[in-house]
């Protein structure tokens, strides 16, 4: 299953990409994690790993860095049920002005997950485009220093 979410963001890119790639930013921004723990690596960098806990349930994903740059960021996560493989593509649209294009394909391990995923994939989505539009209020109000 794969969910393609789209924003524009009224920062630079350089900015935005720096936000995007901290790992430590993300439970500023997405509603439902409550803690990210570091693994491995340095921090956000390729290679690098950490482990992203829920506010609610025990789904607890190993996110692994592939790539970093201030176009795109590739991330591996991974459960015992599923594999998610996220790319977040930003693009300048202006000096203060950059698309952020962030893309989740979803593959889930064994019969019954794949049925779940078939059935849960609005949900899943919707949950992909809260993230997306939550980030974007993140980054407009807050600065990379």
């Amino acid at each position: 299953m794969k969910s393609t979410i789209e924003v524009e963001i009224n920062k630079p890119q350089q900015e935005v990409a720096r936000l995007f790639a901290d790992p430590a930013n993300n439970p500023k921004w997405m509603h439902d994690l409550k803690r990210y723990e570091p693994v491995s690596g340095e921090e956000g960098m390729p290679g690098s790993s950490y482990r992203l806990i829920p506010r609610k349930g025990n789904m607890v994903f190993l996110a692994t860095v592939v790539s970093r740059n201030s176009n795109e960021l590739k991330l591996n996560l991974e459960t015992s049920n599923v594999h998610v493989s996220v790319i977040g593509k930003l693009k300048a649209l202006s000096p203060a002005k950059t698309k952020l294009v962030s893309e989740e394909v979803f593959t889930f391990k064994g019969l019954f997950n794949r049925i779940f995923g078939f059935f849960a994939g609005k949900s899943i989505k919707s949950v992909h485009r809260r993230h997306i539009e939550d980030f974007k209020k993140f980054a407009e109000k807050n600065s990379a220093e």
